[in-house]
């Protein structure tokens, strides 16, 4: 399985560490001097959550980065499993007629 969230689509980026030596000049010294570059990944932080959609009356499991978490807490489950497509709109039950 692929390191991404199936919320907001992150995956692993690829960027680079800059290895400096030096006093920074405001420190009172001549300046950082870059000595070296490395190739290294940002992983995203995703974990395997059962997320409990009450207008399904069930949970659904997903990958989610703890973004997508937050997303949730905020703006609620159901909008936010529906907007990534993960399910499907619940047709609203029709009211008895008495």
């Amino acid at each position: 399985m692929s390191r991404t969230c199936q919320v907001t689509d992150r995956g692993t980026q690829t960027g680079g560490n800059i290895a400096r030596r030096g006093l920074p000049k405001k420190s009172g010294g001549v300046g950082l001097r870059t000595t070296g570059h490395t190739k290294r990944t940002f992983k995203v932080n995703v974990q395997k959550k059962r997320i409990w959609v009450p207008e399904m009356g069930e949970y659904v499991t997903v990958r989610l980065s703890t973004k997508a978490m937050r997303t949730i807490d905020k703006n609620g489950a159901y909008p936010t499993l529906l907007k990534a497509g993960l399910i499907k709109a619940v047709k609203p039950k029709a009211k008895s007629q008495d």
